[in-house]
């Protein structure tokens, strides 16, 4: 008669054989590619389409992609780095702080960490030893993770974050100017925002793909949210077109 209770050996044995996956160290290069591309994608479309609908030529039309591609991929290179530098700034911030409270106050850091096991539904005794075992293995680490949530798989990373978001922008602009210069210019207005939005399913479901996430749901998102944005962007260009 069996218990329901699988032998601590043979529950090993059974994970030996099903190891898991996990995505979340692909956090910090993986949410600046995918804001990197759809930048790209979708501002280089919405802009395409905004000249094209003021009547401009098809030279006019490509030159202001081109820019908009440049000035994109510089703008969402500086921008990245500056925000994510200023994350990193107040981790290590954070952290100095946490080294001079484990070397001045040790005894309270460490009831602290054992609280925080405590809280979790360990019980006093074993959260105190767990505690005492992680400080003797690496304080600050475990007080980085358990404390403050900061992990080496999530760490801010300006310089990849910069380089991602410029790479992937261009990338992401390539495409609708690859079209346009594929594309007559009377089909230009239906074209454009056809094609970008296959694109941006496309980049919803690698997104989501990656990061082993619902992709249905990513590829709604995006094109949801690229349509709106070219749009808007069709419609001022046709009202400064006929001003104009």
């Amino acid at each position: 008669m069996t218990t329901g209770k699988q032998e601590p050996g043979k529950l090993a044995e059974l994970f030996d054989h099903t190891p898991e996956i996990h995505s979340v160290h692909r956090i910090g290069w993986l949410r600046a590619a995918v804001l990197g591309a759809n930048d790209g994608l979708v501002s280089t479309a919405s802009l395409i389409v905004g000249v094209a609908a003021a009547a401009s030529d098809k030279g006019n039309i490509l030159l202001a992609g081109a820019a908009g591609l440049v000035a994109g991929a510089m703008s969402m290179a500086a921008g990245e780095y500056v925000s994510v530098s200023s994350q990193a700034d107040t981790e290590r911030a954070d952290l100095e702080r946490e080294k001079w409270e484990l070397e001045n106050h040790p005894e309270y850091e460490l009831n602290e960490l054992a609280d925080s096991f405590i809280d979790r539904g360990v019980d006093k005794e074993t959260a105190l030893e767990v505690a005492r075992q992680m400080t003797e293995h690496d304080a600050l680490d475990a007080h980085a993770k358990e404390e403050l949530g900061i992990s080496a798989a999530t760490s801010a990373r300006p310089l990849q974050a910069a380089l991602t978001s410029a790479l992937t922008f261009c990338a992401g602009a390539i495409a609708p100017l690859a079209v346009v210069t594929l594309t007559p210019h009377e089909y230009l207005m239906t074209t454009i925002p056809a094609t970008s939005l296959l694109f941006l399913a496309i980049l919803g479901a690698l997104g989501a793909r990656a990061g082993n996430a619902p992709i249905g749901r990513a590829m709604l998102r995006v094109t949801f949210w690229g349509s709106i944005a070219m749009a808007i962007t069709a419609g001022v260009g046709t009202v400064f077109g006929h001003v104009i």
